[in-house]
């Protein structure tokens, strides 16, 4: 089984999984973009700390390298979608995406193009369930901020620098969980603590708490 946690930078999608790992030990965890394995993830992480030229001025270029990035793990991603008793917890998936490119393109028809992308040509599987977390944009950009400054290794790239950007993917992420977007879709509100957050996903999932 796939579960997608999904919300912009600074929303709290580790702490989920914490949270969720505390309750199922045997789950798996793979987070995207994989910049440590992928040719992909790297050059869209040098293209967003300027880089790249222009790569980054391309929105459906930028779009492109982060559906490689999970094209490179489609068997691992294949495998636990198949067996009913895997869990496997993905930060970031397909919907990031989607929510991004809408974003940057100011157009919410792009979602289409990225699901056609990935889940048609790629054919990536659907997650059995995507977890918005829905945190207020100043709350979350607060949240960077402070992790940037305690980690060296966490600087805010262009994407996560721009406010308004920011905005719009809350926006489009809220659009696509009023959707199903891709399936079934949990949205947590700012007040809803992760404990209660990976207790509503188990029982999505049909699983024991």
């Amino acid at each position: 089984m796939l579960v997608a946690v999904e919300g912009i930078d600074g929303a709290g999608k580790n702490t989920l999984v914490t949270a969720l790992q505390q309750r199922i030990p045997s789950m798996e965890v793979l987070g995207f973009p994989r910049y440590e394995d992928s040719v992909h993830a790297q050059l869209a992480d040098k293209a967003l700390k300027g880089g790249m030229g222009d790569l980054i001025d391309s929105i459906h270029g930028m779009a492109t390298l982060f559906a490689l990035d999970r094209l490179g793990a489609r068997e691992q991603l294949a495998a636990a979608a198949a067996d009913p008793t895997r869990v496997l917890v993905l930060d970031r998936y397909v919907a990031s995406n989607a929510a991004y490119t809408s974003a940057r393109l100011c157009d919410d028809s792009a979602a289409q193009w990225v699901a056609e992308l990935e889940f048609t040509t790629f054919a990536l599987p659907a997650p059995d369930v995507q977890v918005l977390l829905d945190t207020p944009v100043q709350m979350a950009a607060a949240r960077a901020q402070r992790r940037e400054a305690q980690d060296a290794t966490r600087t805010r790239d262009a994407y996560e620098r721009d406010a308004d950007l920011q905005t719009r993917t809350a926006c489009a992420y809220r659009r696509l969980a009023a959707e199903e977007w891709g399936s079934p879709w949990i949205v947590a509100a700012p007040e809803d603590s992760p404990a209660k957050t990976a207790e509503r996903i188990m029982n999505t999932l049909g699983m024991e708490l």
